[in-house]
């Protein structure tokens, strides 16, 4: 009877192992995902088509907060004509040949549906996408690039042959005993490429009994990276590269004339860029599209034969336009720029698209990870002014709860109109150093705050103090500037240029020589954005070619103004820009850039 009860127990346990497998791999109706840091709610849903709602609904809580590593069950979408794609997340020991016998597709289709993987990423929790197969590929599954499924008839294929080198169709064939029409209807893929070394071949049972059956020979699984490496785009140089600006230069509305004066000098900024690199033989030829501020016009520029041959389109502004262009540029196999809109949702399921302008919470959690990683032994005061300040709300809430989860104290103070240093100084640690935030960006709230921490500065010199703040700041250093030395001051930004330094001061100088005019005194520098751009993506392709996507830490270029760090979304999805700078106004008089690799 003991006997019995151990006997249930292991096949209770092996039964839910199983099913812990299962949940694993979306038999349950969903997969798993691994959170990332800078991804929220929103940005998983946009990532796999889904809403928010049905993702919290499998995670309760995660409305509140989701924390970089944790794991989220994401919807599985079904589809029973097999036209949607499927998501799967690689659990332990799993391979790429096994997900091509699994889901009965080619290791070409795979690795075609995500860029973002190689084999040294094939790794357990990394989700990636199965695509969808047409009626048409389903007939092709039987490739160099994948193995036979296990589900199909045995009669259907014999074994598989890697192929050495020298071999021939017509040296496997008579190796096997099989005619080269019989290889060739197996592997149609040899109708339109020649045999390469490496590759895998199905290889049929005769269909003639007279023919000579070789003895099976075992054949051991292809591995990572055979398959990855097989399934390589060899590198193509771009002769003279086709760059298509898609960007309102017109309006019909006429109260959009401000905005249309930056676009003009973003283009503006761009010729100088090619003019630059035309002088070091890159060849480049320019197209200037004006969508005039709608989506008819867009549209209308999309229906022009010659965009589709470009190599890099670089637009639009306005948020109706992003779609159709985004899918545009899918469709043609274009990269695509996207220079200025902070909320790109096609990011996420096109892999050759790049947004310039960092998300909201893509930015946030690199300022939070730098900020800590340089004051993470400080005390943190947050300052309130009285005046709340919604568009900051999430940046500080973000941040307090950094704060917490690393152990770092804080808290937070509201000051009056009264000046009181004691206020200040009873929230401080007087023996350390003290980070002072506050929690609103507008120069209203500096007006305010700014007297209270210069009257402690300069009654206690020696107190380890700094203010802390925000990219907006960058527009009140006329008022406030020699306060931001006193104070020893950093703020975070995606972009910053010193008027003094030398690349700036070329760059004003050329641009008012070019242009009989100077940039408008704004930040960003439209001027200098279009130069950073231009200059960055035309050098890169001319020196990476088609591989661009593959080796974008090799490009290596000093921005003026606006740094660079793309990195992918996921497997299957486009590049965010995730640079971020903390400027630095030191009590030595000295304004510095730190650079966050």
């Amino acid at each position: 009877m003991k006997f019995i009860h151990i006997l249930c127990l292991l096949t209770a346990l092996f039964v839910g192992s199983i099913a812990l497998t299962a949940q694993t791999t979306g038999s349950n109706g969903f997969f798993l995902h691994t959170v990332t840091k800078g991804q929220s709610l929103y940005s998983i849903s946009r990532m796999y088509n889904v809403s928010v709602d049905d993702i919290v609904r499998l995670n309760p809580g995660s409305n509140e907060k989701i924390r970089t590593g944790e794991t989220l069950k994401i919807p599985q979408a079904t589809d029973t004509n097999n036209h949607a794609p499927q998501y799967h997340t690689i659990q332990a020991g799993e391979t790429l040949y096994q997900l091509t016998v699994k889901y009965g597709i080619t290791a070409q289709a795979i690795c075609a549906a995500n860029p973002g993987l190689s084999a040294s990423n094939f790794r357990i929790g990394q989700v990636i996408v199965i695509p969808a197969q047409t009626s048409e590929a389903a007939q092709d599954t039987k490739t160099t690039v994948t193995a036979p499924s296990t589900e199909k008839k045995k009669e259907d294929w014999k074994t598989m042959h890697k192929v050495q080198r020298r071999e021939t169709i017509f040296s496997i064939s008579r190796e096997y005993g099989i005619t080269e029409e019989e290889l060739i209807a197996a592997n149609p893929e040899l109708k339109k490429r020649k045999l390469k070394r490496g590759t895998f071949l199905f290889i049929p049972y005769p269909k003639s009994e007279q023919a000579p059956i070789q003895p099976e020979r075992p054949v051991s699984e292809p591995t990572n990276e055979e398959l990855f490496n097989q399934n390589t785009v060899e590198k193509k140089s771009i002769n003279t590269i086709k760059v298509a600006l898609v960007l309102p230069f017109s309006h019909t509305n006429g109260s959009q004339r401000e905005p249309q004066s930056r676009i003009v000098e973003f283009y503006e900024g761009f010729l100088i860029a090619a003019d630059s690199l035309k002088r070091q033989g890159v060849s480049m030829d320019i197209y200037a599209y004006d969508t005039k501020g709608t989506k008819a016009g867009t549209n209308a520029i999309l229906s022009n034969g010659t965009l589709k041959d470009m190599d890099l389109i670089i637009g639009p502004v306005n948020q109706s336009s992003i779609a159709p262009i985004a899918e545009f540029a899918q469709k043609h196999n274009i990269r695509l720029v996207v220079p200025f809109a902070p909320k790109v949702d096609q990011v996420f399921n096109s892999p050759l698209l790049y947004q310039v302008n960092t998300p909201q919470s893509y930015l946030y959690s690199e300022v939070y990870e730098h900020f800590i990683r340089k004051f993470g032994k400080s005390n943190v005061v947050f300052l309130d002014d009285g005046t709340p300040d919604p568009e900051k709300a999430d940046f500080i809430k973000g941040m307090k709860s950094e704060l917490k989860d690393n152990g770092i104290r804080f808290n937070q103070i509201r000051l009056g109109a009264e000046i009181d240093p004691n206020k200040i100084i009873s929230a401080m640690d007087t023996l350390q150093q003290n980070v002072f935030i506050p929690i609103s960006a507008r120069s209203t709230a500096l007006t305010k705050l700014v007297p209270h921490l210069t009257l402690v500065r300069k009654e206690h010199p020696h107190f380890n103090m700094h203010l802390f703040g925000y990219p907006e700041w960058q527009t009140y250093t006329q008022d406030f500037l020699a306060n931001f030395y006193e104070l020893d001051t950093y703020f975070y930004s995606s972009f910053y240029t010193n008027n003094l330094f030398p690349a700036a001061v070329q760059f004003t100088h050329t641009y008012r020589h070019w242009y009989s005019k100077d940039m408008a005194n704004i930040y960003p520098k439209y001027g200098m954005l279009g130069f950073d751009i231009g200059y960055f993506f035309l050098k890169g392709l001319s020196q990476q070619g088609n591989k661009l996507e593959d080796n974008l830490d090799r490009v290596k270029v000093v921005p003026i103004q606006t740094g660079f760090k793309f990195e992918r979304v996921n497997n299957w999805g486009g590049f965010i820009n995730r640079k971020i700078f903390f400027v630095h106004f030191s009590q030595d008089y000295e304004l510095i850039k730190l650079d966050f690799e």
